[in-house]
């Protein structure tokens, strides 16, 4: 595999934004974290995005051989696609997962199996290549509240659960900020309004659960972060402001999606779809951007279409179980 150029963004506390070249650019990002001549990777893209990743590591002067972790905040394939394959290349790095995920990286074949009957095969393999096992010696499974060491400086690991079941954001105590993968939303850096961020929730399929996501996104509040970095995309601050907006998004999601349960399938879809694009369209027009229908349909179309989904299999999952057991809205 060939080493391409790499798009980064350095931050303070030498943490760097790498661009996971996915869809466009500035919608994935890798982070690396280097300590002392030591390194750790946050999130490692598709396996697409490892020639960027061991561009950045040539480009800071950090050896492959010095590269210890690659932590990982979910197995959803824009996160942790390409990470067997980045871990090929990283002789002494462990990867680092929920227990929930593991078994999907060590035995990727049924996740593999299942992503191309969504998405069929050219398409699949156009956006993610394939999946590398990675080695089950080399996997690292935690607990809640686990520590590791980067050359002594600190990351604890807080499951977070409401985006997927095997989520986990990453505290790095050093910094005061947090790796928070999806849980703590998307934000977009093409919709940044006099040097504030605008965060959205992302309900992907299959394990959205609007209590559980608000219920974690307070806990990384409680750490009263200095920063957040997301997967999609990088550093955002304001964190209470955004963490606020965004639990307001995710109970306004849920009540689209409840207003719509008793509508036929393919009406409820085009409905919730739409409703959401009407709130995020006037979210960023609450924001400051002047006229941002265009920016929302071309820029937010595939989460439009991914949340839509999200919302649509909770209620499904809703549907299934006793009225007793169901998650009010939060």
């Amino acid at each position: 595999m060939s080493t391409a150029p790499a798009r980064l963004w350095r931050h303070a506390h030498g943490i760097t934004a790498i661009d996971a070249g996915y869809l466009r650019p500035g919608l994935a990002a890798v982070h690396l974290v280097v300590e002392r001549g030591r390194a750790a990777f946050v999130d490692a893209g598709t396996l697409h995005s490892v020639p960027a990743a061991l561009a950045a590591l040539a480009e800071l002067q950090v050896a492959p051989a010095e590269v210890d972790y690659v932590f990982l905040t979910h197995v959803h394939l824009d996160h942790a696609g390409g990470a067997g394959g980045l871990l090929q290349a990283l002789p002494n790095a462990r990867a680092v997962l929920h227990p929930r995920g593991a078994p999907h990286l060590i035995d990727p074949a049924a996740l593999e199996a299942a992503s191309i009957a969504v998405y069929g095969e050219a398409a699949y393999r156009a956006l993610y290549g394939h999946i590398v096992p990675v080695p089950a010696e080399r996997v690292v499974v935690t607990q809640d509240g686990d520590r590791l060491q980067l050359a002594g400086r600190t990351f604890e690991f807080l499951h977070t659960p409401g985006h997927a079941m095997h989520h986990q954001a990453i505290v790095d105590c050093a910094s005061g900020g947090i790796f928070a993968g999806d849980t703590f939303g998307l934000s977009y850096r093409e919709f940044d309004t006099d040097g504030r961020a605008m965060v959205i929730p992302t309900t992907t399929p299959t394990q959205f659960d609007p209590e559980q996501l608000c219920a974690s996104i307070d806990r990384l509040l409680a750490r009263r972060p200095e920063s957040i970095y997301l997967t999609h995309y990088s550093r955002i601050t304001e964190v209470e402001r955004l963490g606020a907006d965004l639990k307001r998004q995710v109970r306004a999601f849920a009540q689209i999606a409840e207003a719509q349960a008793e509508a036929p399938p393919a009406e409820r879809r085009a409905r919730i779809r739409a409703a959401m694009r009407s709130l995020w369209i006037d979210g960023a027009r609450a924001h400051g951007r002047p006229d941002p229908t265009g920016e929302v349909d071309s820029l937010l179309a595939n989460d439009l279409d991914l949340n839509t989904d999200g919302l649509m299999s909770w209620l499904q999952r809703r549907a299934r179980r006793p009225s007793t057991e169901r998650s009010a809205t939060p």
